[in-house]
């Protein structure tokens, strides 16, 4: 990565930023764009852009991003961005002679019902999980963006897909947010406040695999050295805990004393969601960053942000 100019689309974003801290670390020299200057769902903008800045790679880091509440009442805004910026940034990169690309998706791109761990094959061979399809479609259409750019035109784009992530930069919203965030924020408070009981959704029991996004961002840096292929690779630390044995750790963290309630009535999603690392084991590469001292660096950092605390 030394000396190579790097377009991180998404650098705002937790995994954006992520991943341009580290290859800056690795000696690239990182270019990036914020919406005021380029709205990514623009074709004529994105393509501007490059022409202007000339990358020699580009990171498709940028997406709109949310739980299994922000997924159900924005289904168009879901589907319809992602689309956008995708297509745009792996057009533009290829009209303007960018050779190597790297798009990132989610592991919500695998069937609901899937064996696991879920390994790479398992992408289209069952319905999706109906709580987050429109993210899961763009995404899966990225994938096929990158192969259909590679079979056509010779371009070393790639795709990998991590599994649930969380860290500094994450989204922290009261209806828009993934999990950890959403958890961290609500038990924060319910610590402050002294509130007895914290009520969260479904039954507790679903299956999750978290991973920190200074691993993901060390996985992008080599995956970008290493691999050229057409198959997506998946990115995860290939262990996994319940939502109610996360619930109970960021009660831990956050010092609340209170007790944790269920509500059944709400939506769980998929019960087992467990990536099949070996592929990338293979080639090298394995998380590094525990899950309780990545949750406790995550909770300090959302302690030094102000804004998030309200």
């Amino acid at each position: 990565m030394k000396d190579k100019r790097i377009y991180v689309a998404g650098h705002r974003g937790m995994v954006g930023a992520a991943c341009a801290r580290h290859l800056v670390g690795q000696g690239a020299e990182v270019i990036t764009s914020d919406r005021a200057t380029v709205d990514l769902r623009r074709q004529d903008q994105v393509e501007a852009f490059m022409a202007r800045t000339k990358p020699d790679a580009v990171v498709v880091a940028a997406a709109k991003v949310g739980g299994i509440l922000a997924n159900d009442t924005y289904p168009a805004e879901f589907l319809y961005d992602n689309l956008m910026i995708e297509a745009n940034l792996i057009e533009a990169a290829h009209r303007n002679d960018v050779n190597r690309a790297l798009f990132l998706g989610s592991s919500c791109i695998y069937p609901r019902e899937a064996p696991n761990p879920i390994n790479e094959d398992a992408l289209l061979t069952g319905p999706l999980e109906k709580t987050n399809e429109w993210y899961a479609v763009a995404k899966i259409t990225g994938i096929k963006l990158c192969q259909a750019y590679r079979r056509q035109y010779g371009r070393d784009y790639i795709s990998a897909m991590p599994c649930n992530l969380y860290g500094p930069g994450d989204y922290f919203h009261p209806e828009r947010s993934h999990v950890i965030p959403a958890l961290l924020q609500r038990f924060h408070k319910a610590a402050q406040d002294g509130t007895e009981v914290v009520t969260c959704w479904g039954s507790g029991t679903p299956r999750r695999e978290f991973m920190h996004v200074d691993d993901v961002a060390a996985a992008c840096t080599f995956l970008l050295r290493t691999y050229s292929g057409e198959g997506h690779l998946n990115i995860g630390t290939g262990s996994d805990i319940t939502i109610r044995e996360l619930a109970e750790e960021i009660a831990r963290v956050t010092g609340f004393q209170g007790r944790i309630e269920w509500d059944t009535s709400k939506p769980d999603g998929t019960m087992l969601k467990r990536m099949d690392v070996s592929r990338i084991a293979a080639l090298g590469w394995q998380a590094r960053v525990g899950f309780r001292e990545g949750l406790a660096a995550t909770y300090r950092w959302f302690l030094e942000q102000p804004s998030l605390r309200t």
